[in-house]
């Protein structure tokens, strides 16, 4: 009996030491309670270490369990659609060709289509991938995993091509969708690290134009521009591109080779921490667009985006591909100006049908907005006339003291009310909208190969067949030359003699400088001046119609 009560008290008290140990060691502070805080993230942490194994293990076990890829000789597939034919190469992607349907090289019916990419920028594979530095249509193997056929798109349809390769032990596949009614093509990208260890990539998109795709010369040359967070920036120089080439890292929204008329530009999906680089390459120019470093795990997946827009430069198709990209239509300071200019005169040619006409119909528009300006200005001229023997007369009488002539000039204007400068104001009025308008004329696609009046009169000589290229005759800018003469002759002489012989010269200096100008834009000056000259004379005829009632 005895011994089974000891037994008990035994128990009871190893279960006193086992439970009351822990509180009374905690109550006298000879050990420390552990945080709750601390013991979560602990445990957190484990279990996304534990996480972090497993998903290892299945992305070990994905790269392990990859479809099978057998690379095949590489071979010319054509996309053709109601807005193109482009060709390209099996083997990675590029470009072999892409020639524009609706758009000629010349004028005459039979002249080649306007080819994106010709041979000589085919030698350096617009449109293909660049991977870690290393052209993945030369150092990769490819296959075609889209079916044998080539691509036909009537309107309204689309289509893809897609590619799958191996490039620096990665498995790449490429599918590039193409729009029937677009010129632009998106592409998405699947890069999977296939191997055993971390990799960092780095991605470049590429595209090229060749110079022959620009008239050349001052209203067609062909640069590297780029849009960097909204601000359109170009390089033209080819001193510049062929030594150093250009390069520029920012929110890129779009990047290439372009002319007046045409684009060829990468639009990145990740526009942030982007780098341009341009070059000139003999007669080609180059851009590539480096998206940042991706790190892929074994196994890992990463899925990229990318469009292409090769074509031309038309306002209504870049504006619904996005703003920024419609921005390589650069229509200068005044472009709220040229952008109304230009809705006019479309709606001109809607009735028309003739650029040249719809021209010739703005230009009678502005002239009927700045119509009673221009009249005041005139007016100014006729009182300034009046006062011409005044004017004579002090200049003769204070001729050896400036100052005392200028101050009898200054009281002479105030007495009879003339301010000199009004008949400057109309000028520098219209001067915002002649710049608008030039840019509009000069950047429109529409008037590229727009005729006006296509042979010269009486003959068979192509003549204003093109309102983008200058008059090959040099007819229209003599006779705006000629008319710019005889507005001067009825406008009242200046009073300056030095003025006089500037003003005696200008006819001759805007002559010269028109003689390359656009065609299309020495329409609207000549225009211009001839209803100009019509105004003067219905204000002399009225001037002349008041002297003699007054007699």
């Amino acid at each position: 009996m005895q011994d089974s009560k000891n037994l008990i008290l035994a128990i009871v008290l190893c279960l006193v030491i086992l439970f009351g140990w822990g509180r009374l060691a905690e109550y006298m502070g000879w050990v420390q309670t552990p945080d709750p805080a601390a013991v979560a993230q602990q445990q957190e942490a484990v279990r996304q270490e534990a996480v972090k194994a497993e998903q290892r293990k299945e992305e070990a076990a994905k790269a392990a369990t990859l479809p099978a890829f057998t690379p095949a000789p590489g071979r010319d597939l054509t996309v053709d659609s109601p807005l193109y034919e482009a060709v390209f190469y099996t083997g990675g992607g590029p470009l072999r060709s892409f020639k524009l349907k609706k758009f000629q090289t010349g004028l005459a019916p039979d002249s080649p289509l306007v080819n994106m990419v010709d041979e000589r920028t085919a030698a350096v594979a617009p449109l293909g991938l660049v991977i870690n530095s290393q052209p993945s249509w030369s150092t990769g193997q490819w296959s075609l995993d889209s079916g044998e056929q080539n691509l036909k798109l009537d309107a309204g349809q689309q289509g893809a091509l897609r590619l799958v390769g191996v490039v620096d032990n990665l498995r790449v596949i490429r599918e590039l969708t193409f729009n029937a009614d677009s010129y632009l093509i998106k592409e998405k990208i699947r890069l999977i690290n296939a191997g055993d260890q971390p990799r960092s990539v780095r991605v470049s998109y590429t595209v090229a134009s060749d110079a022959s795709n620009a008239a050349g010369g001052r209203y067609d040359s062909m640069r590297v521009a780029w849009d960097n967070d909204g601000s359109l920036s170009e390089e033209s120089s080819s001193k510049t591109l062929e030594s150093t080439g250009v390069q520029a890292t920012g929110k890129i929204y779009w990047a290439g080779a372009m002319s007046t008329y045409f684009l060829s530009a990468v639009l990145p999906g990740e526009t942030n921490n982007v780098t341009v680089k341009g070059l000139l390459q003999k007669t080609v120019y180059r851009t590539a667009v480096e998206e940042p470093e991706n790190l892929l795990a074994p196994g890992q997946e990463k899925e990229l985006t990318v469009s292409y827009w090769l074509g031309p430069k038309d306002r209504t198709q870049l504006l619904a591909v996005s703003d920024q990209l419609a921005k390589s239509i650069d229509l200068g300071m005044f472009s709220i100006i040229a952008k109304g200019l230009l809705w006019l005169l479309e709606f001109f040619h809607k009735y028309v049908h003739n650029w040249g006409v719809a021209i010739i119909l703005l230009t009678i528009v502005i002239k009927a907005v700045f119509w009673p300006l221009t009249a005041k200005s005139y007016a100014s001229m006729e009182k300034m006339k009046k006062l011409q023997p005044m004017m004579t007369a002090i200049r003769e009488k204070y001729k050896d003291n400036k100052e005392l002539m200028n101050k009898e000039v200054m009281a002479l204007y105030k007495t009879y009310g003339v301010n000199p400068a009004s008949g400057c104001v109309p000028i520098l009025i219209q001067l915002p909208v002649f710049f608008g308008l030039y840019q509009a004329l000069l950047t429109s696609i529409e008037l590229r190969h727009a005729p006006f009046i296509m042979y010269l009169p009486f003959t068979d000589k192509l003549w204003l067949a093109d309102l983008s290229a200058k008059d090959p005759y040099y007819i229209t800018p003599v006779i705006m030359g000629l008319t710019m003469f005889l507005q001067q002759r009825m406008s009242p002489p200046a009073t300056d003699p030095t003025q006089q012989k500037i003003m005696m010269f200008l006819p001759l200096i805007f002559t010269v400088l028109f003689l390359g100008f656009p065609s299309g834009l020495v329409i609207y000056w000549l225009v211009n001046n001839i209803l100009s000259i019509f105004q003067q004379w219905l204000m002399m005829r009225k001037n002349k119609a008041a002297a003699r009632a007054e007699a």
